[in-house]
């Protein structure tokens, strides 16, 4: 019988509505954990519309058919950051993982460069699955999707477009909310202040082709203003020959991208979700603890549940060994489909 999400979802007992209480999914006959470094890994490329995008597919050892995730990170990212993190662990507890560099960005295809489109990364999201379906060893009714940080936003409007997945991981998210933004820019009037230079950077590019950037950190003109965000970010922007390893991860970003970021609202999408969704978020966390509470709410799914850990600031969530390790003790698995407790 293909086992579809609805019918994952019949299956399911009731997961708890907070950290704390155990949560279960069924078992499914599928890869099991496996030994650090048991997969295969490859450097693949696949169409997304118009364009090409360059990823990286990880595939455990051993036969039979693996559950699938596809990564969405944050912000202007390249799949080297964050994501590979995340994708190197998962593959390592059985499961098939796809890390891709979204269009504009890195290796893909795009222009104009750096420009931040949720449409886009939601297309090439939905693209990643239609990639993980042509692959050997996967098994197709048990795809899902995980988004970190901003990237939780268009993993969450592909969850709910797309019946093919299964479930849907969140960690750390930056959702965007009006409120959100207030709490990144200080003030409605500097939102608003930074939609209008957007729309008429937008109007520019329309008429004259002419594209205007903005620095993503580093300075009070910046996508993000906040020092220790910087301090972060850039050192990822150095092109040594020694640093190839990182990507081409680039400080700048097309100042009409902000029009679509600040201006995003994510709880309409949040409030149609109905397959199984797997929260993960922290005090000390992007958009707060409140903002990340409320959007759980709002998701109407009876299959959530809510993984809080204590103490770990966002920056962690991107690449400390021991918080990504906790995330992975839940969501490897939530993602194999096994009871966790949380």
């Amino acid at each position: 019988m293909h086992i579809t999400r609805r019918t994952l979802a019949g299956q399911m007992a009731l997961w708890g509505a907070a950290a704390g209480i155990p949560a279960t999914i069924p078992k499914h006959a599928t890869a099991q954990p496996r030994a650090s470094g048991m997969y295969d890994l490859r450097d693949v490329s696949f169409p997304s519309g118009l364009e090409t995008l360059a990823g990286k597919f990880f595939l455990p050892a051993g036969e039979g058919s693996h559950p699938a995730v596809a990564i969405m990170g944050p912000v202007a990212f390249v799949k080297e950051q964050s994501p590979v993190q995340y994708a190197t662990r998962l593959a390592q507890q059985g499961l098939a993982v796809l890390i891709f560099d979204p269009r504009n960005h890195g290796a893909s295809s795009g222009e104009p460069r750096r420009f931040e489109s949720g449409e886009a990364k939601i297309e090439d999201l939905r693209a990643a699955v239609d990639f993980l379906t042509e692959q050997d060893g996967i098994d197709p009714s048990q795809l899902h999707l995980l988004g970190i940080c901003q990237g939780v936003n268009w993993a969450i409007e592909a969850a709910a477009q797309d019946e093919r997945i299964a479930s849907l991981g969140i960690v750390a998210g930056h959702y965007l909310t009006p409120d959100t933004a207030i709490m990144y820019l200080g003030e409605a009037a500097s939102v608003e202040a930074r939609m209008n230079r957007s729309t008429a950077a937008a109007a520019k590019f329309s008429e004259t082709g002419t594209v205007d950037y903005i620095p993503i950190v580093g300075s009070p003109e910046a996508l993000l203003t906040a020092t220790a965000v910087a301090e972060w970010y850039l050192p990822w922007d150095n092109e040594a020959p020694w640093f190839l390893h990182r990507g081409g991860w680039e400080n700048r970003i097309t100042a009409m991208s902000e029009a679509g970021i600040w201006g995003w609202q994510i709880s309409d999408a949040a409030s149609r979700l109905s397959l199984p969704v797997l929260m993960v978020h922290g005090d000390k966390a992007a958009s707060g603890p409140d903002i990340p509470k409320r959007i759980y709410q709002q998701i109407p799914s009876a299959h959530k549940a809510l993984h809080w850990i204590d103490g770990a600031n966002q920056l962690q969530f991107y690449e400390d060994p021991l918080t990504i390790d906790r995330v992975i003790a839940a969501l490897g698995p939530y993602f194999r489909g096994e009871q966790i407790s949380l």
